[in-house]
């Protein structure tokens, strides 16, 4: 099950956010795992670490790769990713997250998530919650 979300932002950074960007002009997609990183990660500026990983095998539970981090907002491509920064999965996620931090409309692509909470993971069943990507409890504490 796939839902579209109204607030990718917000989902992407919840702290277990697994959603799907897909092109409407090629129809290229790309599966994305942005987990919130253990605070031992926020030593320097005590700003919230994201760790951003891609779906790179057949395995949709497990067979992600590390692609890099979201710290201040920012996307930065890992040094000890295995994938390079051309890569069509890489240049895919910078170019998507550089339009969403500055508020561009992402009219070109269309973001998808699971059917579970960004938050807690838990699968969601209820319409409206299904529609923000959040569970009723998770929706207050993002």
């Amino acid at each position: 099950m796939l839902a579209c979300l109204a607030e990718p932002q917000k989902f992407a950074l919840a702290g277990k956010a697994v959603f799907t960007i897909v092109s409407k002009a090629t129809g290229a997609r790309f599966t994305y795992r942005v987990k919130l990183a253990p605070p031992r990660y926020c030593w320097k500026n005590k700003d919230p670490v994201h760790f951003v990983s891609v779906l790179t095998g057949a395995d949709n539970m497990s067979s992600y790769t590390y692609l890099g981090t979201i710290r201040s907002g920012a996307f930065t491509h890992g040094k000890k990713s295995r994938i390079g920064e051309d890569a069509p999965s890489a240049k895919a996620f910078a170019w998507f997250w550089r339009h969403l931090m500055t508020g561009d409309a992402l009219a070109s692509l269309n973001v998808h998530h699971e059917g579970k909470c960004g938050r807690c993971g838990r699968a969601l069943t209820v319409p409206s919650s299904i529609a923000s990507g959040f569970g009723p409890e998770c929706i207050n504490l993002v």
